[in-house]
């Protein structure tokens, strides 16, 4: 577990800093990555990550114990503010963007929503890289784990490349690759609680959905159907088969 945790961490790293190298993203249409990656997201959401909010559910009525106890759903309202937490994100950056001009060299956010980008993202990373050493998910979860986080990464280096640039390529790839690393790092040194595991889990659903709307499903003159179809239906028979 710990060889294949070590390699999947290094692989979505890796991602992280050579994303704008990758020559065959140049090769194939935008649209038609961007929905089969789209698809690969949409069926690890539905498939896992939302029937591991429902195993959830009991812990997290403890962590809500005498607060906000009249809610059935406290999975659901935690990936409901990470959710929030990255469509508020985004809205910064765009708007940073238009405010210092939105074109040329101007057409990037400021810096401090720059780093405030990179804090959450980092956060985010950590998370991702933690939940890599799993040992309940078995060596083929972390290898699934990894495929979905893999392109789901992927696509988010572009939308982030798009919003900050050379400050991204100069210093947020970095950020965001060492984040993974240490989330790794930090998983392997110990177990959280299971409560701060499922609480974690599901703000991580919650981002990934929000990022999964915003970036992997484009809007419909740029979406692809069939890529899209393809990604969802080869990552479900993986998940529903191992």
């Amino acid at each position: 577990m710990i060889l294949v945790s070590t390699l999947a961490a290094v692989a979505l790293a890796l991602i992280h800093l050579f994303v704008g190298r990758i020559r065959f993203v140049r090769a194939v249409p935008r649209q038609w990555w961007l929905s089969f990656a789209g698809g690969v997201a949409v069926a690890y959401v539905f498939l896992l990550l939302l029937p591991k909010l429902e195993g959830g559910q009991p812990l997290l009525e403890k962590l809500f114990e005498g607060l906000l106890t009249y809610l059935e759903h406290h999975a659901y309202l935690v990936a409901l503010f990470g959710l929030l937490t990255f469509f508020g994100l985004g809205r910064l950056a765009i708007g940073s963007r238009l405010a210092r001009g939105g074109t040329g060299e101007q057409d990037v956010t400021s810096e401090p929503i720059f780093w405030v980008t990179m804090t959450l993202h980092g956060l985010y990373n950590v998370l991702i890289g933690y939940l890599l050493v799993d040992d309940r998910r078995g060596v083929q979860g972390v290898v699934l784990f990894a495929i979905a986080m893999g392109l789901h990464l992927f696509v988010n280096g572009y939308g982030l490349y798009e919003h900050h640039k050379g400050a991204y390529q100069q210093m947020g790839r970095w950020v965001l690759a060492l984040s993974l690393l240490v989330g790794w790092f930090l998983g392997v040194m110990g177990d959280l609680p299971k409560l701060v595991t499922v609480a974690l889990t599901a703000f991580l659903s919650g981002g990934v959905l929000m990022n999964v709307f915003r970036e992997e499903l484009p809007a419909t003159h740029e979406s692809r159907f069939r890529p899209l179809l393809l990604g969802a239906v080869l990552y479900g028979v993986l998940l529903l088969l191992l």
